[in-house]
Parts: C-alpha cells; sequence; structure tokens
C-alpha cells in the first residue's frame, strides 16, 4: 500500500492561502500568483499529483495517427504513455514500459502493427496484449495471454486526442461541451497537420500557460511578428467561468497575415470568417483555431523549473488543397510561428528568473489578463478546495 503523501509545509499552506483568496476575489483587486507557486517543488508535487494525474492533458491532433499502426509517445504525470491507432481505428493510449524489464517501448513517432520491445523482443498487439515472447518457456506459470500493456483512458473530441489517468472524471465532451458551438464549426478534424515538434524550455509550466492565455503582451513581446494585427480592444471573454477550460475570441482584419477564412471555405459565415477561437482547457493544452490554421501547445512539466512543450500547426483542408508550392509556403508559415514561439520563450524564461529573486512580489493584473485569474480559480480548486466555480470575476 502507498503511504500517505506527508502533509504540506507551511509556507506551502501559506502559498495556497494565498492563492485561494485572490481566487476569489475580484479580477479588478487581483494580483499574480505568489513567486513560490512558481519556484516550489512541494506545490510541483501536488500539481503532478492533483492535476496532471487527474485531468484530461492532450498529446495532440488525431490527424496525426490517421493510419492502423500509427503512434505518438507522451507523458502524463511523469507517466511515459503512447497512442495508436488500433485497427478498429480507434485511437488508444497505452503505457510505454514493457511488462518484463520495464523498457521504453517506442520512442517518437512510428507506425508498426506490432509494438516489440528493444531489449528482448517482447511483442505487444495494437490492443495491448503480448502476442510474442523468446525463450520464457522454463519459466513456471507463464502465460503470455495473461499479459498486456495497462490502457489509459482515451477520448477524441472535435479532432483533437485526450487522455486521463483517472476512471471518474466527467467525459470531454461533457466538460467542454460549452465551447463546442464555437469549435464545432472550423471542422478541426479535417485539418491537416504539417508541423509538430517537442522542445524544452527553462521555467514553469505555468508561466507559458499564462503567457498563452493573456494578450496584454503582444504589441511589446511579437511587436516585430503578430503584435501589430492582433485587435486588442475587441476581444471577447466569457461571461461565465468554467472548471475545465477558458478561452478568448476576436476577429482578425485585412491587415493580418493569417488568421480569415479561404475563399474556398464553406464552413464558417459571417463573422466567423475573420473569428479566431482561442481556448486552453487546463490545466495544459490551448490552441488558436482560425479559419485557416490552427498551432497548439502542449505542456508537461519538468519539474520546477523546466516544461516540455509540444507546437503543432495543421492547416484548414481547403487551404492545403489551394497550395501551388506547398513546401515553401509551409516552410514560411512554420518559419513565422516559430518566431512567434521564441519571443514568447524569452520571457518566459525572463519570468522564470524573475520570479527566483527574493525581491520578486506579485503585481496587480490587466483587465486583458481575465483568463489569468480563471486559471488561479482552477488552481486552487485543485490545490486547495474551498468555493468552487461560479460567475466571472469582475
Amino acid at each position: 500500500m502507498t503511504p500517505p503523501a506527508p502533509p504540506p509545509s507551511a509556507e506551502t499552506v501559506e502559498t495556497l492561502t494565498r492563492l485561494r483568496a485572490v481566487a476569489d476575489g475580484p479580477l479588478a483587486s487581483a494580483t499574480n500568483m505568489p513567486a513560490a507557486m512558481y519556484q516550489s517543488d512541494e506545490i510541483g508535487d501536488l500539481e503532478r499529483d492533483r492535476v496532471f494525474a487527474r485531468d484530461w492533458v492532450s498529446p495532440g491532433l488525431a490527424a496525426a495517427i490517421p493510419d492502423v499502426g500509427d503512434h505518438l509517445t507522451w507523458t502524463i504525470a511523469d507517466r511515459p504513455v503512447f497512442c495508436v491507432r488500433d485497427p478498429d481505428g480507434r485511437v488508444r493510449t497505452f503505457s510505454n514500459v514493457c511488462r518484463h524489464r520495464m523498457m521504453t517501448l517506442v520512442e517518437g513517432d512510428g507506425n508498426s502493427r506490432r509494438i516489440t520491445c528493444p531489449y528482448h523482443a517482447w511483442t505487444y498487439d495494437l490492443g495491448g496484449q503480448l502476442v510474442g515472447t523468446n525463450h520464457m518457456e522454463h519459466t513456471d506459470g507463464f502465460d503470455p495471454v495473461d499479459i498486456c500493456l495497462p490502457e489509459i483512458r482515451t477520448e477524441v473530441w472535435q479532432g483533437w486526442i485526450y487522455c486521463t489517468l483517472d476512471p471518474e472524471i466527467p467525459s470531454v465532451a461533457d466538460l467542454l461541451a460549452p465551447i463546442e458551438e464555437f469549435v464545432a464549426p472550423y471542422g478541426v478534424a479535417d485539418y491537416v497537420p504539417v508541423h509538430r515538434v517537442d522542445e524544452v524550455w527553462d521555467g514553469n509550466w505555468k508561466f507559458l500557460t499564462e503567457n498563452f492565455m493573456e494578450g496584454y503582451h503582444l504589441p511589446v513581446t511579437h511587436r516585430a511578428t503578430l503584435g501589430t494585427w492582433m485587435p486588442m480592444d475587441s476581444v471577447v471573454f466569457p461571461d461565465q467561468c468554467h472548471e475545465a477550460f477558458t478561452y478568448q475570441m476576436f476577429e482578425k482584419d485585412e491587415n493580418a497575415r493569417y488568421g480569415r477564412a479561404h475563399p474556398d471555405n464553406d464552413r464558417l459565415v459571417g463573422q466567423w470568417r475573420t473569428t479566431t477561437f482561442m481556448p486552453t482547457v487546463f490545466p495544459s493544452h490551448m490552441y488558436i483555431l482560425a479559419p485557416d490554421h490552427l498551432w497548439y501547445l502542449s505542456l508537461r512539466p519538468l519539474g520546477t523549473g523546466q516544461v516540455q512543450l509540444r507546437f503543432g500547426i495543421a492547416l484548414a483542408p481547403e487551404v492545403h488543397a489551394s497550395l501551388t508550392d506547398p513546401e515553401a509556403w509551409i516552410a514560411e508559415m512554420v518559419g513565422f510561428f516559430t518566431a512567434v514561439c521564441e519571443e514568447d520563450r524569452v520571457v518566459v524564461e525572463g519570468l522564470h528568473a524573475g520570479s527566483s529573486s527574493p525581491l520578486a512580489t506579485p503585481g496587480p493584473l490587466s483587465w486583458l489578463e481575465h483568463e489569468l485569474h480563471h486559471f488561479m480559480g482552477y488552481l486552487a480548486d485543485r490545490l486547495v478546495p474551498n468555493t468552487g466555480y461560479g460567475s466571472a470575476p469582475t
């Protein structure tokens, strides 16, 4: 039996009490989270056990593994897993650890009708069942039928793969039902993945999440890229706080380099042809969904001071089909959004470095940082449950 976790330290209790107080108050008087929320290893361990081990996380798009045997790897609360397309066309997720000597089974992306351990060639089918071994005939009671890879609960919602270690949490479809009316018209499941990369940044995962959620920094941090054509005054936030997500949406005018519907787009009408929807699905899946493209981030904490991020880009199907020189056009787009990410990396790493200073104190929030306040409420409910969710902060 696993021993109970020790009670949190006095410093952690104080930090979480401050978090709860700010989260329960109005946005107009809210400050940023205490520096210890980003620097404390004890809080990082609580987040692993109470956030990442309990909520839904996304390894990416189902379209990234379209064929039987396609797989991609991920990590959930320090557990390595892989997602695979099984013979029935379902996306399933399994532990990425061999049942023999605990070797990692697969690395990165690939395709195989069998998952074979690179150490002793124990082999599993696409349903996780052990189907092949060598030299086990003298082991008492050994029967491959009794051995399979632990399966991780997985759902596909609007083209996204979601996984969770918690068998009791409500389904993704239920949790995200309030935003389905916004996401569904874009037809994400038909978007064509064109780029995906995993990187490690020096900084706490929450700094990257918060940076994604707020537009306050765009005219400054991204003045060389997208900052000049982001409509700051037209941003719309939800009028009700929700347990599993937050979002903002805004329209792009004719000056925008990307973000408007292609003439062949017959899914979106009216203002939706120029509207970008930008959700954050707690704790760590965020994406910018536009009529012509989407790009996304999925995060995995590596301790307190580093974060592994998966950055992906996909194109609306009519945009992809219209390209006369797809390689050059996609390379240009990937270069643009990679530059945006590099601008964000500089500030995320700077934020983390600054928060380690004994002189660091949390400052007041702008109305453009509305979603940060919502994020605090989510974290407070996971780490120090109290009042739950109600109407949005004012």
